[in-house]
């Protein structure tokens, strides 16, 4: 029996994803890494961004945007400030999301830098949660408009 991650992703609202997982690949401030079993403890800063699990051989998707992760005696634990499963994105409504932001940018190109900071990061999480979603409808064989 290989070993396993206790993998659990949790926002204010869920838990969104619970399982033993084989290996996670989360974006992090750093850039990205990769949580394999025996993996040395380990604790970041999570950006938005696409999480990709592996179990058993397939690979399970979802989106985030922001918050914290702690790895631990093989324990895996996201508080996130969203995350979705590919599934559950969807895709009109996030393309929508990231246009409205994208007009509230350049109204913003004035103001301070933490309104616009602010602006960036929408679009950011906007941005992940499309690729997730497409990337999940790929390999599904689904239609992307």
């Amino acid at each position: 029996m290989s070993l396993r991650i206790k993998f659990k992703v949790v926002t204010p609202e869920k838990t969104v994803y619970e399982d033993e997982i084989d290996q996670a690949t989360l974006p992090v401030t750093d850039g990205e890494v990769t949580i394999l079993p025996n993996h040395r403890s380990y604790v970041a800063t999570l950006k938005a961004g696409e999480i990709i699990l592996k179990k058993e051989g397939k690979e399970i998707s979802l989106s985030a945007a922001g918050g914290f992760l702690e790895f631990d005696k093989n324990n895996l634990v996201i508080l996130a400030d969203r995350a979705e499963r590919a599934e559950e994105i969807d895709l009109k409504r996030a393309k929508e999301a990231r246009i409205r932001a994208e007009e509230l940018k350049k109204e913003k190109i004035s103001t301070d830098d933490e309104d616009y900071a602010r602006v960036a990061a929408m679009i950011e999480k906007e941005a992940a949660r499309i690729k997730v979603a497409k990337k999940h409808r790929t390999r599904r064989g689904m239609r992307i408009d």
